[in-house]
């Protein structure tokens, strides 16, 4: 089952999170939480519905304004729909890493760090000879 699954009337949602049903109602009315209707129109709520539900509760019990509320719904959204969508291209950028493993090569530069080079290209060979000498203790 998902979380965003509309399974729960009106009296279970309420229930749920703790809201009477008619404060759903207007939450529904003023665009605070908008479950999904079935053919007759009645109103089916999800757990992702309920926890939106909680936290428009607790908001407004905490004084925050119905519009404040809105916008801060409205952001958290937001967030979770980017968030969605940064791991699809995650998956997609590794998915094309897996494909074509040879397109990226680095090698390790004179400092140590990451050198990338063009594939199929090898590095300078590097015949200086270096000399070590353990450092003196006085």
């Amino acid at each position: 089952m998902d979380e965003r699954s509309p399974i729960f009337a009106i009296a279970m949602a309420s229930e749920l999170a703790g809201l009477h049903p008619q404060t759903l109602r207007q939450y529904d009315r003023l665009g605070l939480v908008s479950p999904t209707r079935t053919a007759g129109k009645s109103r089916r709520y999800s757990m992702r519905d309920i926890a939106q539900l909680r936290e428009v509760a607790r908001l407004s019990a905490e004084g925050v304004s119905l519009e404040g509320i809105s916008r801060i719904l409205t952001l958290e959204n937001e967030v979770a729909s980017l968030q969605g969508r940064v791991r699809e291209l995650e998956h997609a950028l590794a998915d094309a890493l897996l494909r074509s493993p040879g397109n990226r090569v680095f090698a390790a530069g004179m400092e140590g760090g990451v050198v990338p080079l063009r594939s199929g290209t090898r590095t300078r060979r590097r015949t200086e000879v270096v000399v070590w000498r353990p450092a003196e203790h006085n």
